[in-house]
Formats: C-alpha cells, sequence, structure tokens
C-alpha cells in the first residue's frame, strides 16, 4: 500500500514538473524523506493516514500543478498536460446565483438595513 502511493508521487512528480530538472529532484528528494522519516510508523491507523495523504498529494500534482515559462515582459506559457483537470467553473457560477436573490450583505444577510 505504502509502495503505491510512494510510486505514485514519483510518477505524479514527473508528470507536474517534466522539463525543470531542480524542482524534480527536488520534489522526488523530499518524497523519498517523507516516506523515510516514516518508515518505522507502527501505528496503521496513523499508516494508513500518511498513506492517504500521499496519495493526494500525488493527485493534486497530476491534475492541478500547471508549469509556466516567462516567453516576455508579461507573458508566459503554460504546459497544460492531458491530466490536468479542466473545470466549466459551474460550482462557481452556481455558488454566485445562490447569493444573487438574498437582499445583498454577507452569507445572505440584509447587508446591515432592516
Amino acid at each position: 500500500m505504502a509502495l503505491a502511493a510512494y510510486r505514485a508521487l514519483i510518477r505524479s512528480s514527473r508528470i507536474a514538473f517534466q522539463g525543470d530538472a531542480p524542482l524534480l529532484t527536488a520534489a522526488l528528494t523530499e518524497s523519498r524523506l517523507g516516506f523515510e522519516l516514516n518508515r518505522e510508523i507502527a501505528d496503521p491507523t496513523a499508516a494508513e493516514e500518511l498513506v492517504a495523504h500521499a496519495r493526494q498529494i500525488a493527485d493534486v500534482l497530476r491534475t492541478n500543478v500547471i508549469q509556466g515559462k516567462r516567453k516576455g515582459e508579461e507573458e508566459f506559457e503554460l504546459r497544460i498536460h492531458e491530466h490536468i483537470e479542466r473545470g466549466d467553473n459551474e460550482s462557481i457560477k452556481l455558488a454566485g446565483m445562490k447569493g444573487a436573490g438574498l437582499g445583498g450583505g454577507c452569507c445572505g444577510g440584509s447587508g446591515g438595513k432592516k
């Protein structure tokens, strides 16, 4: 279980930091250090939580980290690969619509008007 999480972390780091050798090396070193420091964890619950955390990190690296390179003074080129999560912002649109008819103010309040 831990070995599979470690491998997922390595694969995700390679995807997220492709072409950036210093950052890839740092990510791989940090991953190894984290697993080495927790190698002797005897509590199964704690070990499962650490493995789950490693898998979550691997998922974020693979699906949410985008590399950017400066192309000009104010221009960047983004490396968006096939694993990057692409959304349509529906949840943001819906959240904005929920508060639209509530009279303003924070958290659906009246904004101080009575």
